[in-house]
C-alpha cells in the first residue's frame, strides 16, 4: 500500500537592488524559502555564482536534505532495535560538475555519520542499520547519482 504525501514551500526572490535583472551584475541572488508555520530560511546562490556566502545555497540544502533523511531513518531503526545512540554528527560532502553552458549536475554525495553508542556490544548492529536506513531514505531514493554512506561507530569512551 502506498500513501501520498505532499509538501509545499514558497521561494521569494529578495534580490532586486532597484533595477531588477537589467544586467547580470545588477541583482542579488538572495531569496527566502518559507513553509507554513515555520521561520523563513535566508538563501542565495553559491558564491561562485555571485551568491551571498552568509546564506544557505540550494546545493547545501540538497546535501542537508539527504543527510537529514538518512539520520532520521537511522535513529528510527536504532530505536526499534534497542540501539541507544548518544550523539550523531554527519559531515556530508557532494560534488557538482558544470558544463560550458553553465548548467550542471551533482555526480555524488558522501555521508560520513559519526555515531556515539551507549552500548559498545551493539556496534555491529548499529553499523548494519546504516545500510537499511540508506535503502529507506526518501531523498536518496529520489536522486539519479550515487549517495555513499561511510559511517563511523564510536562508544561513549571514544566520544566525538
Amino acid at each position: 500500500m502506498s500513501d501520498l504525501h505532499t509538501y509545499a514551500t514558497t521561494t521569494t526572490w529578495t534580490g532586486n537592488t532597484g533595477t531588477g535583472t537589467s544586467g547580470y551584475t545588477a541583482y542579488e541572488r538572495s531569496h527566502t524559502i518559507t513553509a507554513a508555520g515555520k521561520p523563513p530560511l535566508a538563501a542565495s546562490s553559491d558564491p561562485a555564482f555571485r551568491g551571498d556566502p552568509a546564506k544557505y545555497n540550494p546545493e547545501e540544502l540538497l546535501l542537508a536534505s539527504v543527510s537529514g533523511c538518512h539520520m532520521l531513518w537511522y535513529l528510527h531503526l536504532c530505536a526499534v532495535h534497542q540501539v541507544t545512540v548518544i550523539a550523531y554528527t554527519d559531515e556530508t560532502s557532494g560534488e557538482m560538475r558544470t558544463g560550458a553552458d553553465g548548467g550542471g549536475r551533482f555526480t555524488g554525495i558522501v555521508l560520513r555519520p559519526r555515531i556515539v553508542l551507549g552500548d559498545p556490544d551493539k556496534a555491529a548492529l548499529a553499523l548494519s542499520l546504516h545500510h537499511k536506513a540508506h535503502e529507506l531514505c526518501f531523498i536518496a531514493n529520489s536522486l539519479n547519482f550515487p549517495v555513499i554512506v561511510e559511517p563511523q561507530i564510536l562508544t561513549t569512551d571514544e566520544r566525538i
